[in-house]
């Protein structure tokens, strides 16, 4: 429920956690009411990415960095067609953009797209609060008719929670459409949509890719249709636990052997269809400033993240799967949260982090290039036999 009102800044707004702890602020952004979960991020730009990236659906993102909105919106940077957070909480909202690039200012942005946020509150105190407790559901309400505290939080508690979300139907596209080869054409993808940002098929295709980008409910006869050298799955909102059908059609990928990567939800579904199981993380990962370990170089990068899941597989030793030998070829140096995995004996890998690099560091770049090298065995081998 939301109303576009100018002058939003001078509104009162109240954000209400389900464990009952309240901040007061101002609207920022649209006046009226929202709910979601509450989830913070830590990185200090690329406010406008995280805003657009699909997997932000349901959740309400606070910004660890005080300062927020200063570049203001411009029309190259989103990652969708849309806002995807369902509420938005910043500290101290720029007073006026300053970037030639900018269109327009953030909060304007915000009520043009309905999208209800708080601004004014301690969010370092917000932000302990929820590394202390866990991220939890969460409610912005603004406007002169703000419900009375106990009204709010009964609300809150209403309003559904993330595990066992089945989301990515909802954020994907609804038909197919192709992102062409930019140069010459080497590889032909499917690219199956769970929530996919717009940067990551254009990455694909800065490598000589043609990149079929499929629906969530694509099946395996959807994916083999295009005749693809490889297979991707994107990254997405929502549990994985629900993810069933995407579980399954990448099951039909790795009974094919034929090259698959994936990215983020993507890494968390070659988890389950590897047979491992998945779990909530506290409070997750989400910025662009998240160490990891890409354990089969030593080398260390740093990294764009959005997830609340993880994948559960030893960190220890290999694996034995349905498809081979399996191992955690990733890992995050904060917490041992398992990061990637690969297959041994066929070409599959996959990470849970955004190597596309928007926004965020360029130091996964490599994956892409890893992904083609993959592509590339496999055709040789195929002309060769």
């Amino acid at each position: 429920m939301t109303t576009s009102t100018r002058g939003a800044d001078k509104v009162p707004a109240v954000l209400v956690l389900e464990d009952g702890r309240i901040f007061r602020g101002r609207a920022y952004g649209a006046v009226g009411a929202t709910f979601g979960e509450a989830v913070f991020s830590t990185g200090m730009t690329g406010y406008q990415e995280t805003l657009t990236d699909p997997s932000y659906h349901r959740q309400v993102v606070v910004m660890t960095a005080p300062h927020v909105g200063n570049t203001g919106v411009n029309d190259e940077d989103p990652e969708s067609k849309r806002i995807w957070v369902a509420g938005y909480v910043v500290r101290d909202p720029a007073r006026t953009p300053s970037s030639w690039r900018s269109r327009r200012s953030l909060d304007d942005e915000l009520r043009a797209q309905g999208v209800v946020g708080i601004s004014g509150i301690d969010t370092r105190a917000l932000t302990r609060h929820l590394r202390e407790r866990g991220a939890m559901r969460v409610g912005i309400f603004s406007g002169n008719a703000l419900p009375d505290e106990g009204t709010m939080l009964a609300e809150v508690r209403q309003a559904p929670e993330m595990e066992g979300a089945d989301l990515a139907a909802e954020v994907a596209t609804k038909e197919a459409y192709v992102v062409p080869a930019i140069g010459e054409k080497k590889f032909t993808v499917a690219a199956v949509d769970l929530g996919i940002k717009g940067m990551t098929p254009h990455r694909m295709a800065e490598r000589g890719i043609e990149v079929h980008v499929l629906p969530a409910t694509a099946t395996v006869e959807d994916v083999y249709a295009v005749n693809p050298d490889g297979v991707f799955f994107s990254n997405g909102p929502g549990d994985p636990a629900t993810a069933d059908h995407a579980v399954s059609v990448m099951r039909g990928v790795l009974e094919r052997k034929t090259p698959l990567f994936g990215i983020c939800f993507g890494n968390q579904i070659l988890g389950r269809a590897l047979g491992f199981g998945t779990y909530k993380l506290k409070y997750g990962h989400r910025g662009i400033n998240q160490p990891v370990q890409d354990r089969t170089t030593g080398k260390v990068e740093v990294t764009a993240h959005n997830h609340g899941f993880a994948v559960d597989a030893p960190l220890d030793k290999v694996s034995d799967t349905p498809y081979g030998r399996a191992e955690v070829s990733h890992v995050c140096l904060n917490d041992n949260v398992v990061e990637g995995l690969q297959l041994l004996d066929q070409p599959a890998f996959s990470v849970q982090y955004h190597p596309e690099a928007a926004a965020g560091p360029h130091d996964a770049a490599y994956l892409f290039d890893r992904f083609t090298s993959l592509m590339n065995t496999v055709l040789m081998e195929g002309q060769r036999a």
